[in-house]
C-alpha cells in the first residue's frame, strides 16, 4: 500500500532539496526504502534476530513512514534495485548528506555493498548530487557518523568505519573538523556497534547517551560543549534506547520498548513519540538507521 505522500517529492517545489550540517534541526525531506518481501528470506544470513513477518513488517513500515510526514518531512522513497538484502531498509548507513551534496559510503558489512549504486541513484532522483564516493580499502558507514554541530563530525572508528574510510571523509569534508572515535569490541565484528548505538543527539546542548560503551572522548567533548547527557539505562541498550531519531530540536521519535528512556527525556522537556518496532527492529536497526535526512533547515 502507498498513501499519499509517497509520491511528493516530484510534485511540489522544494526551495532547497538538501543540506544541513545537524542531526536537530526540523527534518524537512527523508529518504525511505520499503522492504521488499523476496528479501526478508535471507534475514538469518544478515544477522537479523529472527525471521521477520512480511505483512507485519511492511505495515510498521508504513506507520513509521505516516509519523514522519505528520511530522512535517517530505518522504522520498528509494525505488533502486537491491537484490537480496534485507538490510536495504536501513537506509541511513550508505549515503551521508552535507551542505555539499552527497557521499556514497562503503559499507563495512560486506553483504551490504550491493546498495552503494542504488543509493547513488535513489540520491540523484531525489535531487541530491553526489560529490563523493568511498573506494575500497575504505569502509564508512553512516550510523558512525553523529554531527555534533554544523563544523564538527563525530566518526566512530569500529569495525564498520575503517581508518581509511576516516580518512576519505576528512579528505570530502576540507571545511569540517572530524573528530574520530574509538569504540569498543563489546560482542565482537559479527555484531553491529555504531557510534549512533550509543549517542543521539537531541538539541545542541542535548543528548543521549549510553556511557558504559561510550568512548571516553565523546563524553568529555560533550562535557566541554556544553551538551546535556540524558544515560540510558543497561535494560534500554538492546531495544535501542539510545537510538532517537530528532524530528526537531527536542521533538523526538523512538522506537517502542524504552519506558525509562522516554520518561527521562520528558523529563528534560523533550517531545517524546514512538512507532511499533517489533518486525523493523529484528535487524538492530532504530529510527535513524530507517531514514536517510535529506534536508534539515539551517
Amino acid at each position: 500500500m502507498r498513501t499519499q505522500y509517497a509520491e511528493a517529492p516530484m510534485t511540489r517545489i522544494t526551495e532547497r532539496l538538501f543540506g544541513g550540517q545537524t542531526m536537530v534541526a526540523p527534518l524537512r525531506r527523508v529518504l525511505v526504502r520499503s522492504p521488499e518481501r523476496e528479501s526478508l528470506a535471507n534475514w538469518h544470513e544478515f544477522g537479523w534476530r529472527a525471521a521477520p513477518d512480511p505483512v507485519a513488517l511492511a505495515a510498521e513500515h508504513e506507520h513509521f513512514c505516516q509519523r514522519l510526514a505528520d511530522s512535517g518531512a517530505e518522504v522520498v522513497f528509494g525505488r533502486a534495485p537491491v537484490e537480496s538484502d534485507p538490510d536495504a531498509i536501513y537506509a541511513h548507513d550508505v549515503s551521508f548528506v552535507c551542505d555539499e551534496g552527497a557521499i556514497v559510503l562503503r559499507p563495512g558489512k560486506e553483504l551490504r555493498r550491493v546498495e552503494t549504486e542504488a543509493a547513488a541513484a535513489d540520491l540523484e532522483a531525489a535531487g541530491v548530487p553526489v560529490i563523493a564516493s568511498l573506494a575500497e580499502p575504505e569502509c564508512a558507514e553512516a550510523g558512525d557518523l553523529v554531527w555534533l554541530d554544523e563544523g564538527t563530525l563525530l566518526v566512530g572508528h569500529t569495525y564498520r568505519t575503517n581508518r581509511a574510510g576516516i580518512e576519505a571523509l576528512e579528505r570530502s569534508l576540507p571545511a569540517v573538523e572530524v573528530v574520530a572515535l574509538d569504540l569498543p569490541h563489546f560482542r565482537g565484528r559479527g555484531t553491529v556497534l555504531h557510534l549512533m548505538s550509543v549517542i543521539s543527539m537531541l538539541d545542541r546542548d542535548l543528548a543521549v547517551v549510553y556511557p558504559p560503551l561510550a568512548p571516553v572522548r565523546l563524553l568529555e567533548l560533550l562535557s566541554e560543549r556544553g551538551v546535556r547527557t540524558i544515560e540510558v539505562p543497561d535494560d534500554e541498550l538492546d531495544s535501542m534506547g539510545p537510538n532517537v531519531l530528532a524530528l526537531a530540536p527536542r521533538v523526538a521519535l523512538t522506537a517502542e520498548g524504552n519506558p525509562q528512556t522516554r520518561r527521562l527525556m520528558e523529563a528534560a522537556g523533550v517531545d517524546v513519540s514512538s512507532y511499533s518496532s517489533a518486525e523493523l527492529g529484528k535487524g538492530d536497526g532504530g529510527p535513524t538507521c530507517l531514514t536517510r535526512p535529506l534536508l534539515r533547515d539551517p
